[in-house]
């Protein structure tokens, strides 16, 4: 195998790590931000864990995080929860960080 070859797979196989983690990553943030959206929903166990994984669910399925944090929003706004999109985003980039060390330890 040639030199440049070698160095492509591993390059390749960077890049499919590095997805793999920031999957991880946002799924997780997904979560966290899902059982902190259900709390201030007034959900606790296993109804704040099924809100949580629903969020969750619906990034894989649709790869649009914005898509997560208007649903928040509109559920907020549902049930009067005095919430922006912006501190739901921020929340969510607080989150995201944890996530972050959190895999990385």
């Amino acid at each position: 195998m040639s030199e440049f070859n070698k160095r492509e797979e591993s390059f390749e196989r960077k890049f499919a790590h590095d997805e793999e983690v920031l999957f991880k990553v946002l799924a997780q943030a997904n979560r966290m931000l899902g059982l902190w959206a259900a709390e201030q929903l007034g959900k606790t166990g296993a109804a704040a864990e099924e809100y949580a994984k629903a969020l969750v669910e619906q990034d894989v399925a649709s790869h649009a995080q914005a898509g997560v944090l208007s649903q928040i929003h509109k559920d907020f706004s549902a049930a009067r929860v005095a919430q922006s999109e912006h501190q739901i985003a921020r929340h969510f980039e607080e989150f995201r960080a944890l996530a972050e060390k959190e895999l990385k330890r």
